[in-house]
């Protein structure tokens, strides 16, 4: 817990770095804003809730994608402002949104060498700050979260389609409210985007009961074939490439698998292992209750919160399986 004292120095601190980061945005105009490989809601939503706002300051922004935008957040108001990474581009400011680590942007890696100030806005507990300027606040639900007291407190500008972005963001990030990440400050941004005018309940139906064919297949194929280990407290559910295939599903398609075993009654770790090539899988963890899913993935160099982490394992999906279930076996 914070001392009063130490309390105190922190919000000195917080005020001289968003004071450094409004200078900088008053003193540029050509702004870089990126995302991270195999985005989620809450990437989509900060990036373009921050992007439309500054360009609505009246800057240059571009926003840069370094994978596929999922289709679930397809609808979101600029969602076409989001391009592929392009040579030669160099900014005055680079924001780098919800990214722990360099390593996670992919091609927009190569825009941290030719930025006059690099801005890394996060809340993973693992981030390495390798920002300029670091803004990273792991008691807030999301990065979403963070962006919306940003535009507060700078005075940025705020509308309907800002608000809904980041409304998404917090949405999926927080499991629809329900994860122990949110705060009365998550509920508090919440009321104040809905007094915006948001339409929250139309938000919420295309990104919840939207669900394609090819996904609700995908969905039965794997959770069929996941199995139960160590006395039923881990759930282990793997998506190759031939059930992408057999489904005609996307990648994309396997969101919510991993959090629909997790809610198993005795399941306290599920996994999701993802066939990426026959030598590298990508792994998503979720605990319940005292599993730290962050110390497991650290293991493998990769990271994130508490009861939600992830992480890449070069080998195939069945050596990545005994892998984690090794580390799994220390924790459980």
């Amino acid at each position: 817990m914070l001392t009063k004292n130490k309390l105190m120095e922190n919000q000195k601190m917080n005020r001289i770095i968003k004071q450094k980061l409004s200078n900088e945005i008053n003193n540029s105009n050509c702004i870089g804003i990126v995302s991270h490989l195999n985005p989620d809601g809450d990437n989509i939503g900060s990036i373009l809730s921050l992007g439309i706002s500054l360009e609505k300051l009246g800057k240059t922004v571009t926003i840069l994608k370094s994978d596929y935008v999922p289709s679930d957040f397809l609808f979101l108001p600029y969602v076409n402002k989001i391009i592929k990474p392009e040579d030669n581009l160099k900014f005055d400011i680079l924001f780098v949104l919800d990214s722990s680590d360099p390593e996670r942007l992919g091609d927009n890696k190569k825009y941290l060498l030719d930025s006059g100030c690099v801005v890394n806005i996060d809340h993973h507990i693992s981030n390495t700050n390798f920002g300029d300027i670091n803004i990273v606040d792991p008691r807030s639900s999301s990065t979403s979260e963070i962006i919306f007291k940003l535009i507060e407190e700078l005075n940025l500008p705020l509308d309907i389609d800002i608000a809904t972005c980041i409304y998404v963001g917090i949405s999926t990030d927080t499991g629809r409210f329900m994860y122990e990440n949110v705060t009365s400050s998550t509920h508090s941004i919440a009321s104040k985007i809905l007094e915006i005018g948001i339409d929250a309940y139309d938000v919420n139906k295309k990104i919840y009961q939207k669900r394609s064919l090819e996904r609700t297949k995908l969905f039965i194929k794997v959770v069929a074939s996941s199995k139960l280990l160590c006395s039923n407290k881990v759930s282990i559910a793997k998506v190759m490439l031939e059930d992408l295939n057999e489904t005609n599903a996307k990648p994309e398609d396997s969101d919510g698998i991993v959090e629909f075993l997790r809610d198993t009654e005795t399941v306290e770790v599920s996994v999701l292992l993802k066939e990426v090539t026959n030598n590298i899988t990508r792994v998503s963890i979720r605990t319940k209750d005292y599993v730290d899913a962050n110390k497991i993935c650290n293991h493998f160099g990769g990271g994130g919160h508490l009861r939600a982490a992830g992480c890449t394992i070069e080998k195939n999906i069945d050596e990545s399986e005994s892998l984690i279930i090794e580390v799994i076996k220390n924790y459980i």
